[in-house]
């Protein structure tokens, strides 16, 4: 298999394994995804860690068969890269990335789809499509304006310029940079520990928080919709079990739901 899920104690955790091509996407590899996507979100994980296998994250689309002058690059990327950036961006659980290497294209889209990301010092990370002609796709602008603002996106766009790992969180285009070999620990410890909340009242936050990243919604909205969101965390057994245990004096056990 090209890409492979794994779960344990309520982890998912979903391997692209192409190492020979750099984890690069091909329609078959796509496919794979979204249905170990599917198959993490009908076993109910309650978080999901992204991460690729051998010397990088992801190089982006496989380029191996394109076609230049005679293939439909709207129509590729409506049918092999647009459903799983949504399927994961979408994924109804937490969503953490270990990135390390080259993390390129879709690649990229990829790993900025996840909610927390985490990446090593060897990143390799930007918008190399100025080499070969083409847009930025995968949802690259998106995440760029959101996350450093239209007047970097646009240098590392121009420039096809690759940040490091230190220079990508120093940036705030990552959450955090650690030492290569500390990578996926980290991030599993993190994920293992966000699963272990009231992952359904996580949930909520992650809509909002897309809601307001997606909607130039203003303050009295926003208070309207965390008040929804907090009717529907009251009524879960984990807001019963979190203010019982703050009342009682011991540590929660929170079930997801």
């Amino acid at each position: 298999m090209k890409v492979e899920l794994s779960i344990r104690d309520d982890v998912g955790e979903l391997v692209l394994n192409r190492p020979d091509k750099m984890n690069a996407v091909d329609d078959a590899m796509a496919a794979e995804l979204s249905a170990r996507l599917r198959e993490a979100a009908k076993a109910a994980v309650r978080a999901l860690i992204l991460r690729g296998e051998g010397p990088g994250f992801c190089a982006g689309r496989d380029l191996g068969t394109a076609d230049p002058g005679n293939e439909d690059g709207e129509a590729i990327l409506e049918r092999v890269a647009n459903p799983v950036i949504r399927e994961l961006a979408d994924f109804p659980a937490p969503t953490f990335a270990a990135v390390h290497g080259a993390c390129l294209g879709l690649g990229l889209g990829l790993a900025l789809a996840c909610d927390v990301v985490y990446v090593s010092e060897d990143l390799k990370i930007g918008s190399p499509f100025v080499r070969i002609g083409a847009v930025l796709d995968s949802g690259g602008h998106y995440f760029f304006v959101s996350r450093i603002g239209p007047h970097r996106a646009l240098e590392l766009i121009y420039t096809g310029r690759l940040l490091s790992g230190p220079e990508a969180a120093a940036w705030g285009l990552v959450n955090q940079c650690v030492p290569r070999a500390e990578l996926l620990d980290k991030v599993r410890a993190l994920a293992q520990g966000v699963a272990k909340g009231p992952t359904a009242a996580l949930l909520e936050s992650k809509r909002i928080v897309r809601m307001l990243a997606e909607e130039p919604l203003g303050l009295s909205e926003v208070l309207r919709r965390e008040a929804k969101a907090q009717g529907i965390a009251c009524r879960t057994n984990d807001y019963r079990e979190g203010i019982t245990a703050f009342q009682q004096k011991r540590p929660p056990k929170f079930i997801g739901h």
